[in-house]
């Protein structure tokens, strides 16, 4: 049966959230805790993870790092020891909004290390353990950003966009072999991250409606996850477009008329 076909179920073994303290990661935790899954919960702070495993007896913190490989290691073999992973939610991630004029490698490359090397990182442990039970569910937090490159956010896009790509290449060795994975891409929603913004940001959502759309979705066969719709379509429809016009059409969307001219 294609891994596509998977749907996690508490019955078959335990969840795991990266990204848990916070935003996403922590109302997905609350709700797979209360749909009755025991629910491993991994982030850097080990206070709040110790806050959000007081609301379920159903939650079990995990701190760890997810730019440390080896803690990585650690957590899933402590995970594997003690039951089968039927559900992964690799949803650690860092937003930094950065236009060309204030280009930053160093804070850059940070994003990639947290966004696209936190996930490999978890990937590295969890796949052989999927593959040898010839099933299970990883799904991975992109986003719609990854579509195509988005103002202001210049290596958050990168890191989203690499994303999706590394789900797509590594779903033609898993589903074969009865492992799903999924992509979750979610628009715009209201955290500690983008709560920087300095525009208004469409379709906005809040964390719990984001939780209940990702279970949704889980609970469906299929790749993607994807949401709002209008706003998922809207972006879909810009892949379409030649770079010139994509590019001239957004700057328009947005109100990026002010270029002058450099000085010669």
């Amino acid at each position: 049966m294609s891994g596509f076909s998977y749907i996690p179920d508490p019955a078959d073994g335990a969840a795991w959230v990266t990204g848990a303290s916070s935003g996403i990661g922590r109302a997905l935790t609350l709700r797979l805790a209360a749909q009755g899954w025991t629910v491993y919960a991994t982030a850097r702070s080990s206070e709040k993870l110790a806050e959000l495993a007081a609301q379920s007896p159903r939650i079990r913190p995990m701190p760890g790092d997810v730019t440390d490989l080896e803690r990585m290691r650690e957590i899933v073999t402590a995970i594997t020891d003690q039951h089968p992973l039927a559900l992964s939610v690799l949803n650690a991630g860092i937003y930094t909004p950065m236009r060309a004029q204030e280009f930053d490698a160093a804070e850059a490359g940070r994003m990639f290390a947290v966004n696209q090397g936190g996930v490999a990182n978890c990937l590295e442990p969890l796949l052989p353990h999927l593959l040898a039970r010839g099933t299970g569910c990883v799904a991975i937090t992109a986003s719609v950003a990854g579509y195509r490159g988005l103002p202001r956010a210049a290596p958050y896009s990168g890191t989203k966009a690499a994303l999706i790509a590394m789900a797509e290449a590594l779903a033609f060795d898993l589903a074969p072999r009865g492992v799903r994975i999924c992509v979750i891409n979610p628009g715009f929603v209201e955290t500690e991250a983008t709560g920087v913004n300095d525009f208004e940001m469409p379709f906005l959502m809040q964390p719990d409606e984001v939780a209940q759309r990702i279970t949704s979705g889980l609970a469906r066969p299929g790749f993607e996850i994807a949401f709002p719709l209008r706003f998922v379509l809207i972006l879909k429809a810009l892949r379409l477009l030649r770079p010139r016009s994509y590019f001239w059409l957004v700057r328009k969307a947005i109100g990026w008329d002010d270029v002058e001219a450099p000085q010669r």
